[in-house]
């Protein structure tokens, strides 16, 4: 039997090295159901493996990250952004000395319930449907439901925590509404989303011919550098800079945070709130917007009016008909959806 050569085990000893502030998997708070440890695999490994193995993490190649269905092979799609978080992430983590196994699994988790189409897909669901919609929460109720047809993943309670309060909505960059994980290693993933997102999504833009690099702000061009890679880098380098104590400090009455240095964060907001301007909320600029919410919403009138034609699994997850169809609706790709909408009529 492989429990005799104590793997899990000595992965675990492994993980007494790492910072008094880090999250030892053998001290998980659990998982919904008990299960019997992996005789190989730590609980967060075995996590990020249920993740990466699950169908909701492969549809993510097929999901709008901004850009709606583009033509273009060099887009971001919701899956090309999750592993640009779990790598930007799990650098972080490791300089820190953090729990690199957990970071991966909330980073590579954290978009699982995103709809299609991007923040318009779901901007639409949390107009129509009653109880609001927001990604993160369905993240969470794709992971603990919705997988496995109704058994979910039964995920540690480190990684549901990370992937629900990662999202941070148009709020600035650790300001007062930032919000707080239950674990160091989940605002690592937070702070790696945005260090993704402003990055990749600036090169979209400029391949889309929304922007030029001229139009990039000069005040934080010069803070954080002209390039892609100069950016990430620079934020990187910052974020373990200002947050060292999570390396060094030997006590752990008072947690220390996941931080920037002020020119660094100030550069990053201002960034950030150039996409929203020019990019984000400009939805006219993007012809494919206006059918892609008329998609959405076609297809919860339909499905809300003819229950019947959803999918049998879908109607196992909830008593109420509302609730079923965004299920249904937020898992589609966005091929798919356009398809089906069509097929409809």
């Amino acid at each position: 039997m492989i429990e005799q050569f104590n793997i899990r085990q000595i992965a675990e000893e492994r993980e007494n090295s790492l910072s008094p502030h880090a999250v030892k998997s053998r001290l998980s708070r659990g998982r919904l159901r008990p299960e019997k440890p992996c005789p190989v695999r730590t609980a967060f490994q075995r996590d990020r493996d249920r993740i990466i193995h699950s169908k909701s993490f492969r549809r993510l190649k097929h999901k709008t990250q901004v850009f709606i269905a583009p033509l273009g092979d060099h887009y971001v799609t919701r899956l090309t952004h999750t592993l640009e978080v779990s790598q930007i992430a799990r650098n972080i983590a490791r300089a820190l000395n953090l729990n690199e196994d957990l970071t991966e699994a909330i980073a590579l988790g954290h978009d699982l319930g995103h709809t299609p189409f991007g923040h318009w897909g779901e901007d639409v669901l949390n107009e129509l449907y009653r109880q609001g919609f927001r990604h993160n929460e369905q993240s969470l109720r794709v992971v603990d439901l919705l997988e496995n047809g109704g058994r979910g993943l039964n995920l540690s309670w480190e990684v549901r925590d990370g992937i629900v309060n990662h999202s941070k909505s148009s709020v600035d960059i650790l300001g007062k509404d930032w919000g707080e994980v239950g674990t160091l290693e989940g605002e690592v993933v937070k702070i790696s989303d945005m260090v993704a997102y402003i990055n990749h999504d600036i090169g979209d833009a400029i391949r889309a011919d929304m922007i030029s690099e001229g139009d990039l702000p000069l005040d934080a061009i010069k803070v954080l550098g002209l390039s892609h890679s100069q950016r990430i880098n620079t934020m990187v380098c910052d974020i373990i800079e200002n947050s060292w104590e999570v390396r060094t400090c030997d006590t752990i009455k008072d947690r220390p945070a996941i931080k920037m240095s002020s020119p660094v964060l100030s550069a990053a907001d201002i960034l950030r709130d150039f996409l929203f301007e020019r990019v984000y909320n400009l939805r006219s600029a993007q012809d494919k917007t206006g059918k892609a919410e008329e998609v959405v919403r076609s297809l919860y009138k339909y499905f809300n009016g003819h229950e019947d034609k959803l999918p049998a699994e879908y109607r196992l997850y909830s008593d109420a008909t509302e609730r079923r169809v965004v299920d249904y609706i937020a898992g589609m790709t966005d091929h798919y959806a356009m398809r089906l909408a069509e097929e409809l009529g």
